[in-house]
């Protein structure tokens, strides 16, 4: 696909009410999120160290939607505020570069906070302009959603376009530490969150990330390799082969989205007759894709390295039922959907082919998640 392709289907909300609909929207799915893992842990597909991995991504990408939500408050209503660009056709996301723009933002963040009025000044001079001067203070109201913009970037713990490597210690086992390391990205090509998780012994002689040589090697290593169309066989065994005292068993990665709307994205398949069919209120007419990709170690073998000594390689198992692994170069693939009610209702009536095997999450009105499958 071209770039030329890829902007087509960008689109700009530069209508005040649709913004403000949009982000309200992402403010429930996101809330939802973090209770979908929470369900997860539950039902004893993650353990604490993984829910507390994605939890933090989870709130974060939470917190950049109400800070993109403050820089866009006044779209279409004031000449200065800009509008936020989405990918409407698949993702239903922000596009990367409002993300790029983001982090350039928070890095000036502190000099802006400094230069404006606090929250409380601003309040008070709007009180005036309105009791004073009888007029809506259009301009006050846009410095207060700026300001309250950089006090969330300054604030921190957003979901960057780059959330470089982590590593939680797990145990020790042998002579070998094992750790966790997960790592985020907004995905440029799709303009998706994805979310890594790595378990991986170590048998070198510091611990990893105590290594000054090791460590930096490793981060840049998985941010280079972090990119979408990249099978989790061709990261795994090239992180294996580069780092002979680190032993990858079990990668994850976590597609978060796309969003379908029938308000918002310009989807095409099933989920598009059945968002049409539910014709869900406002706020409720939704779902969201969540995919878990899979890749685990099922034997080591011992190669030849150098004249004398030998090292360790990972044979990783592939999906027997997918040709060998080959198409989705992962043990295991799952797809789960988040809806709510009114569109799961639809979703269950017209029961479309490819459907029955997706794990269902469905909110409740009282905001309460039921797992279906």
């Amino acid at each position: 696909m071209t770039q030329s392709d890829l902007q087509a289907d960008h689109m700009k909300l530069e209508d005040t009410r649709v913004t403000r609909r949009y982000f309200g929207k992402f403010a429930r799915i996101t809330e939802h999120l973090t209770k979908v893992a929470a369900t997860m842990e539950a039902e004893g597909r993650f353990s604490r160290a993984d829910i507390e991995a994605l939890a933090q991504y989870l709130v974060g990408l939470n917190w950049t939607f109400t800070a993109l939500s403050h820089k866009y408050h006044f779209s279409g209503r004031y000449a200065h505020a800009g509008a936020l660009t989405f990918d409407r056709h698949e993702s239903g996301f922000p596009v990367y570069q409002e993300l790029l723009e983001m982090a350039n933002d928070a890095l000036q963040a502190d000099r802006h906070l400094a230069s404006q009025p606090s929250v409380d000044a601003l309040k008070d001079q709007m009180v005036r302009v309105i009791l004073g001067e009888q007029e809506i203070p259009t301009k006050l109201q846009f410095a207060l959603s700026q300001r309250l913009y950089y006090e969330e970037l300054a604030r921190g713990g957003l979901f960057w376009a780059r959330n470089d490597p982590q590593a939680v210690w797990i145990e020790n086992k042998g002579d070998r530490r094992r750790f966790q390391i997960h790592w985020a990205v907004y995905d440029s090509q799709v303009n998706l969150p994805t979310i890594y998780l790595m378990d991986l012994e170590d048998s070198g002689r510091t611990g990893l990330p105590k290594d000054e040589r090791r460590w930096p090697e490793a981060q840049a290593h998985l941010m280079a390799q972090s990119v979408a169309h990249l099978k989790l066989l061709t990261i795994a065994k090239g992180f294996d082969a580069d780092f002979d005292d680190l032993h990858p068993t079990r990668l994850r990665r976590f597609h978060v989205g796309p969003m379908y709307s029938s308000a918002f994205t310009q989807q095409s398949g099933p989920l598009r007759e059945v968002l049409k069919a539910a014709k869900a209120p406002v706020g409720e007419d939704w779902a969201l894709v969540w995919t878990e990709e899979e890749l685990v170690s099922a034997r080591v073998e011992k190669v030849k390295s150098g004249w004398f000594g030998s090292v360790e390689r990972q044979i990783f198992a592939l999906d027997p039922f997918e040709g060998g692994g080959g198409d989705t170069g992962a043990t295991r693939m799952e797809r789960s959907l988040i809806m709510p009610q009114r569109p799961y209702q639809a979703l269950a009536e017209r029961n479309p082919p490819g459907f029955s095997q997706v794990h269902k999450f469905v909110v409740s009105d009282g905001g309460r998640v039921l797992s279906y499958r």
